[in-house]
């Protein structure tokens, strides 16, 4: 009997852990989604994968909505030639993920070339099965 509850606890557990694992995967494929479509300026998919409610903070301070941040993205405003991410982790909890990385990108916002290298905050919540990124907020590395 003792090792029946034992077996049992470990399946348990083996699959807590990979639905976790499945649920990560899922939101590591929304990042990377989105970082391509930030760079791809592509706004049917950044419509896609923000929520209606987002909050999108720059490191200098300033906070669009959705409508701010994809137009932004769109008209060149904010222009992302490439985006690197790394040191990425991801935290899974019922409909709520977060994911922090180091973002290096070069950028050509509004014409002018740049180098920006940020820590990152994202917010995704699964909504209608789906992951949408809710909040983000950028940091200066110093």
């Amino acid at each position: 009997m003792k090792k029946l509850i034992v077996s049992a606890l470990l399946i348990f557990i083996v699959s807590v852990a990979a639905a976790q694992s499945k649920q990560e995967k899922a939101v590591a494929s929304a990042v990377e989604k989105l970082r391509m479509a930030m760079i791809d300026a592509n706004k049917t998919e950044l419509e896609k994968l923000v929520a209606e409610k987002l909050s999108y903070g720059h490191s200098g301070g300033k906070v669009e909505d959705k409508n701010s941040f994809v137009s932004n993205i769109i008209n060149g405003n904010s222009d992302f030639v490439t985006i690197d991410l790394t040191e990425q982790s991801i935290s899974v909890s019922g409909k709520t993920a977060i994911v922090r990385h180091i973002l290096k990108a070069k950028t050509n916002d509004s014409g002018k070339p740049g180098d920006v290298q940020l820590r990152i905050i994202l917010v995704w919540q699964k909504q209608g099965g789906q992951w949408k990124l809710l909040a983000r907020q950028a940091v200066k590395m110093g």
